[in-house]
């Protein structure tokens, strides 16, 4: 087997895995077995591993000393940790970009909450979580809210916080089905397009509270 299709093979498993986990096909605190995964993908362990070193540098599996590796469990203490961090970074980046967005940042996003208000939710086929259409939705909403914060290092961070938190917020989600997700993002969009800062910051620090706190007692 050449390098290159090593690599090939190794971004195939990891995005099938990747997509695996986010269905809820592994249940929290599952092992990822290798062997198993490379007699399932008809590969090698080695490609295996791999795209599972992967799979972990995104946040949604964790290597474990002398265990290998494992999807997170609930009461893994990385998702206080990510909604902590994303609490202290994003509230502070909404602020900067209602100080510095113009009409057309108005307008996207305007037109973001208004794709994630109208795309469904659920999807059958695609798993007990959301449908992949629904969730870039959801993920563009609120890239959009934050970039006219005009800061290419905390954008960044956004978006690595953003993968992190995903698998956890599909698990919240479906902890805490009496969430009203709608009215929260309804009240996002009209404090920001209002201008206030306050009352948006604060709406986005609450929303990502309820996030983390729909999992405790897991």
């Amino acid at each position: 087997m050449t390098a290159d299709t090593k690599q090939m093979l190794s971004e195939q498993v990891h995005a099938r895995l990747r997509d695996a986990i986010m269905r809820g096909e592994f249940a929290p605190g599952e092992a990822l077995k290798p062997q198993e995964l490379a007699r399932r993908h008809e590969v090698s362990l080695a490609v295996v591993r791999e795209a599972l070193v992967r799979i972990v540098g995104d946040g949604i599996a964790v290597r474990l000393p002398n265990r290998g590796f494992a999807v997170p469990d609930f009461s893994d203490r990385r998702w206080e940790e990510i909604a902590e961090a994303r609490r202290t970074v994003e509230p502070v980046m909404l602020r900067l970009a209602i100080a510095r967005g113009d009409l057309d940042w108005e307008a996207r996003v305007r037109a973001a909450h208004h794709r994630l208000t109208r795309t469904q939710v659920f999807v059958p086929e695609e798993g007990e979580y959301y449908s992949g259409a629904w969730s870039e939705a959801h993920r563009v909403f609120h890239r959009t809210l934050l970039e006219a914060c005009d800061n290419a290092v905390l954008l960044d961070t956004f978006d690595r916080l953003w993968t992190a938190g995903e698998l956890a917020r599909r698990w919240s989600a479906q902890r805490t089905p009496e969430r009203d997700g709608v009215a929260e993002h309804r009240l996002l969009e009209e404090t920001t397009l209002a201008r206030d800062a306050d009352a948006a910051a604060d709406a986005l620090t609450r929303h990502l509270t309820l996030t983390v706190a729909g999992l405790a007692g897991a």
